[in-house]
Protein backbone atom coordinates (compact mmCIF):
# COMPACT_ATOMS: atom_id res chain seq x y z
CA UNK A 1 0.00 0.00 0.00
CA UNK A 2 2.72 2.38 1.04
CA UNK A 3 4.63 2.13 -2.20
CA UNK A 4 1.24 2.41 -4.72
CA UNK A 5 0.67 5.14 -2.90
CA UNK A 6 4.49 6.74 -3.39
CA UNK A 7 3.86 6.02 -7.08
CA UNK A 8 0.87 8.08 -6.90
CA UNK A 9 2.83 11.55 -5.10
CA UNK A 10 5.22 11.03 -7.90
CA UNK A 11 2.94 10.69 -11.01
CA UNK A 12 1.10 13.69 -9.60
CA UNK A 13 4.43 15.70 -9.08
CA UNK A 14 4.90 15.08 -12.81
CA UNK A 15 7.45 12.60 -12.46
CA UNK A 16 7.68 9.93 -15.04
CA UNK A 17 8.21 6.47 -13.40
CA UNK A 18 9.36 3.64 -15.40
CA UNK A 19 8.53 0.14 -13.98
CA UNK A 20 10.54 -1.67 -17.12
CA UNK A 21 14.17 -2.90 -15.84
CA UNK A 22 17.22 -1.17 -16.66
CA UNK A 23 19.40 -2.48 -19.97
CA UNK A 24 21.94 -5.18 -19.08
CA UNK A 25 25.15 -2.86 -18.88
CA UNK A 26 27.69 -6.32 -19.69
CA UNK A 27 25.61 -6.39 -22.95
CA UNK A 28 25.95 -3.72 -25.96
CA UNK A 29 22.85 -3.63 -27.94
CA UNK A 30 21.71 -2.02 -31.28
CA UNK A 31 18.20 -1.95 -32.78
CA UNK A 32 17.49 -1.24 -36.26
CA UNK A 33 14.33 -0.74 -38.00
CA UNK A 34 14.57 -3.37 -41.46
CA UNK A 35 11.61 -1.27 -43.17
CA UNK A 36 13.90 1.75 -43.14
CA UNK A 37 17.47 -0.02 -43.04
CA UNK A 38 18.22 -2.92 -45.03
CA UNK A 39 19.86 -5.64 -42.92
CA UNK A 40 22.09 -7.97 -45.40
CA UNK A 41 23.91 -11.39 -44.58
CA UNK A 42 27.61 -11.87 -45.78
CA UNK A 43 29.51 -15.01 -45.98
CA UNK A 44 31.67 -15.13 -49.45
CA UNK A 45 34.12 -12.06 -51.31
CA UNK A 46 33.25 -11.92 -54.67
CA UNK A 47 35.72 -14.50 -55.65
CA UNK A 48 33.26 -17.59 -53.59
CA UNK A 49 36.36 -17.67 -50.59
CA UNK A 50 34.89 -17.27 -47.23
CA UNK A 51 35.40 -13.75 -45.60
CA UNK A 52 36.12 -14.76 -42.19
CA UNK A 53 36.04 -11.72 -39.90
CA UNK A 54 34.32 -8.35 -39.72
CA UNK A 55 37.55 -6.84 -41.61
CA UNK A 56 37.49 -8.35 -44.46
CA UNK A 57 34.25 -7.58 -45.04
CA UNK A 58 34.28 -3.65 -44.02
CA UNK A 59 37.45 -3.89 -46.59
CA UNK A 60 35.26 -5.71 -49.32
CA UNK A 61 32.38 -2.72 -48.98
CA UNK A 62 34.91 -0.18 -48.90
CA UNK A 63 36.56 -0.78 -51.63
CA UNK A 64 33.24 -0.88 -53.55
CA UNK A 65 32.65 3.12 -52.24
CA UNK A 66 30.18 2.01 -49.82
CA UNK A 67 30.36 1.97 -45.56
CA UNK A 68 29.91 -0.41 -42.97
CA UNK A 69 27.47 0.61 -40.14
CA UNK A 70 26.79 -2.65 -38.20
CA UNK A 71 28.13 -6.20 -37.98
CA UNK A 72 28.79 -8.90 -36.18
CA UNK A 73 28.45 -12.74 -36.79
CA UNK A 74 25.74 -14.28 -38.07
CA UNK A 75 24.99 -18.14 -36.77
CA UNK A 76 27.38 -21.50 -36.40
CA UNK A 77 29.99 -22.75 -38.86
CA UNK A 78 31.75 -25.55 -39.98
CA UNK A 79 35.88 -26.04 -39.89
CA UNK A 80 36.15 -24.45 -43.52
CA UNK A 81 33.84 -21.46 -42.45
CA UNK A 82 30.41 -22.90 -44.24
CA UNK A 83 27.43 -22.27 -42.08
CA UNK A 84 26.36 -25.15 -40.43
CA UNK A 85 22.75 -25.02 -41.45
CA UNK A 86 20.06 -22.98 -43.43
CA UNK A 87 21.86 -19.76 -44.46
CA UNK A 88 20.40 -17.88 -47.86
CA UNK A 89 21.82 -14.16 -49.17
CA UNK A 90 20.32 -12.47 -52.03
CA UNK A 91 17.66 -14.87 -52.32
CA UNK A 92 20.17 -17.86 -52.98
CA UNK A 93 20.19 -21.09 -50.88
CA UNK A 94 23.69 -21.72 -49.92
CA UNK A 95 22.96 -24.18 -47.03
CA UNK A 96 19.61 -25.97 -46.70
CA UNK A 97 17.60 -26.39 -43.52
CA UNK A 98 18.53 -28.98 -40.72
CA UNK A 99 15.65 -30.10 -39.33
CA UNK A 100 17.45 -33.03 -37.25
CA UNK A 101 16.57 -32.46 -33.51
CA UNK A 102 19.76 -34.18 -32.05
CA UNK A 103 23.05 -33.46 -32.35
CA UNK A 104 26.28 -32.37 -30.55
CA UNK A 105 26.55 -28.34 -29.62
CA UNK A 106 24.15 -25.45 -29.09
CA UNK A 107 22.93 -25.40 -32.87
CA UNK A 108 20.76 -28.28 -31.71
CA UNK A 109 19.40 -27.66 -28.30
CA UNK A 110 15.78 -27.14 -28.73
CA UNK A 111 14.02 -25.31 -30.21
CA UNK A 112 16.57 -23.61 -32.50
CA UNK A 113 15.69 -21.60 -35.15
CA UNK A 114 16.06 -19.17 -38.15
CA UNK A 115 16.06 -15.48 -38.14
CA UNK A 116 14.95 -14.04 -41.65
CA UNK A 117 14.56 -11.14 -43.59
CA UNK A 118 12.26 -10.58 -46.64
CA UNK A 119 11.03 -7.25 -48.26
CA UNK A 120 12.05 -5.12 -45.20
CA UNK A 121 10.49 -7.85 -42.79
CA UNK A 122 12.35 -9.53 -39.99
CA UNK A 123 11.57 -12.60 -38.36
CA UNK A 124 12.36 -15.46 -36.12
CA UNK A 125 10.74 -18.57 -35.49
CA UNK A 126 11.22 -22.39 -34.99
CA UNK A 127 13.13 -24.30 -37.04
CA UNK A 128 9.96 -26.59 -36.94
CA UNK A 129 7.64 -23.95 -38.18
CA UNK A 130 10.02 -22.65 -41.42
CA UNK A 131 7.59 -23.67 -43.85
CA UNK A 132 8.74 -22.21 -47.13
CA UNK A 133 11.85 -19.13 -47.26
CA UNK A 134 11.54 -18.88 -51.44
CA UNK A 135 10.60 -15.62 -51.12
CA UNK A 136 13.19 -14.75 -48.46
CA UNK A 137 16.22 -12.62 -49.03
CA UNK A 138 18.79 -13.54 -46.56
CA UNK A 139 18.00 -16.37 -43.34
CA UNK A 140 20.12 -17.82 -40.98
CA UNK A 141 19.75 -21.37 -38.87
CA UNK A 142 21.29 -21.23 -35.56
CA UNK A 143 20.31 -22.42 -32.22
CA UNK A 144 18.85 -22.31 -29.04
CA UNK A 145 15.95 -19.93 -29.61
CA UNK A 146 16.74 -17.66 -26.80
CA UNK A 147 13.12 -16.07 -26.15
CA UNK A 148 9.77 -18.43 -27.70
CA UNK A 149 6.49 -15.97 -28.15
CA UNK A 150 7.92 -13.72 -24.42
CA UNK A 151 8.88 -16.71 -22.69
CA UNK A 152 12.48 -17.76 -21.80
CA UNK A 153 13.63 -21.36 -23.31
CA UNK A 154 13.07 -23.55 -20.38
CA UNK A 155 16.46 -25.18 -21.10
CA UNK A 156 18.16 -22.50 -19.47
CA UNK A 157 18.73 -22.34 -15.45
CA UNK A 158 19.25 -19.07 -13.43
CA UNK A 159 22.49 -18.49 -12.30
CA UNK A 160 24.43 -21.18 -14.47
CA UNK A 161 28.71 -21.04 -14.55
CA UNK A 162 28.38 -22.10 -18.25
CA UNK A 163 29.24 -18.51 -19.39
CA UNK A 164 30.82 -17.17 -22.26
CA UNK A 165 30.45 -13.95 -24.66
CA UNK A 166 27.55 -14.57 -26.79
CA UNK A 167 25.47 -12.67 -29.53
CA UNK A 168 22.39 -13.19 -30.73
CA UNK A 169 19.02 -11.47 -32.65
CA UNK A 170 15.41 -10.51 -31.37
CA UNK A 171 12.49 -9.18 -32.67
CA UNK A 172 10.52 -6.70 -31.08
CA UNK A 173 6.73 -6.02 -31.36
CA UNK A 174 6.65 -3.50 -33.46
CA UNK A 175 9.29 -5.16 -36.26
CA UNK A 176 12.21 -3.88 -35.62
CA UNK A 177 15.47 -6.06 -34.59
CA UNK A 178 17.45 -5.98 -31.76
CA UNK A 179 20.91 -7.31 -31.96
CA UNK A 180 23.51 -7.92 -28.81
CA UNK A 181 26.40 -9.48 -27.88
CA UNK A 182 27.81 -9.59 -24.06
CA UNK A 183 30.99 -7.23 -23.25
CA UNK A 184 31.55 -10.15 -20.66
CA UNK A 185 30.90 -13.37 -20.29
CA UNK A 186 27.23 -14.47 -19.42
CA UNK A 187 24.96 -17.57 -19.18
CA UNK A 188 22.54 -18.39 -21.63
CA UNK A 189 19.57 -17.59 -19.05
CA UNK A 190 20.65 -13.89 -18.37
CA UNK A 191 21.22 -13.39 -22.39
CA UNK A 192 18.13 -14.55 -22.30
CA UNK A 193 16.66 -12.30 -20.06
CA UNK A 194 18.09 -9.48 -21.75
CA UNK A 195 16.16 -10.00 -24.88
CA UNK A 196 12.98 -10.68 -22.79
CA UNK A 197 13.46 -7.23 -20.73
CA UNK A 198 13.71 -5.37 -23.83
CA UNK A 199 10.68 -6.90 -25.03
CA UNK A 200 11.40 -9.07 -27.66
CA UNK A 201 8.54 -12.16 -28.72
CA UNK A 202 11.32 -14.22 -29.88
CA UNK A 203 15.03 -13.84 -30.00
CA UNK A 204 17.97 -16.64 -31.11
CA UNK A 205 20.89 -17.32 -29.96
CA UNK A 206 24.06 -16.95 -33.08
CA UNK A 207 26.94 -17.94 -31.29
CA UNK A 208 29.23 -17.95 -28.08
CA UNK A 209 32.41 -17.37 -26.87
CA UNK A 210 33.94 -16.90 -30.76
CA UNK A 211 31.26 -13.50 -31.17
CA UNK A 212 32.34 -10.56 -32.52
CA UNK A 213 30.84 -7.24 -33.62
CA UNK A 214 31.30 -3.99 -34.93
CA UNK A 215 29.15 -1.44 -33.10
CA UNK A 216 30.56 2.16 -33.53
CA UNK A 217 28.04 3.86 -31.20
CA UNK A 218 28.57 1.17 -28.60
CA UNK A 219 32.64 1.31 -28.67
CA UNK A 220 32.73 -2.27 -29.99
CA UNK A 221 35.15 -2.14 -33.11
CA UNK A 222 36.20 -6.03 -33.31
CA UNK A 223 37.43 -6.21 -36.82
CA UNK A 224 39.31 -9.85 -35.89
CA UNK A 225 38.76 -13.38 -35.38
CA UNK A 226 37.39 -16.60 -37.52
CA UNK A 227 33.70 -16.31 -38.49
CA UNK A 228 31.23 -17.75 -41.08
CA UNK A 229 28.25 -15.89 -41.74
CA UNK A 230 28.21 -12.34 -41.04
CA UNK A 231 24.80 -10.28 -40.50
CA UNK A 232 25.47 -6.58 -41.71
CA UNK A 233 23.99 -2.91 -42.01
CA UNK A 234 25.65 -1.55 -44.98
CA UNK A 235 25.73 1.98 -46.59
Amino acid sequence: MRTKAFLIILLLAGVLVSLRPAPDGRIASVVIDPKATPITMYWADDSGKALGNIGRLKALVEAKGRRLRFAMNGGMYMEDLRPLGLYMENGRTVRKLITATKGYGNFYMQPNGVFSVANGTAAIFPTAKAGNLEATGCATQSGPMLVVNGAINPAFKPGSTNVHIRNGVGILTNGHAVFAISRVPVNLHDFALFFQQQGCANALFLDGAISKAFMPEQGLRQLDGMLGPLIAVVE
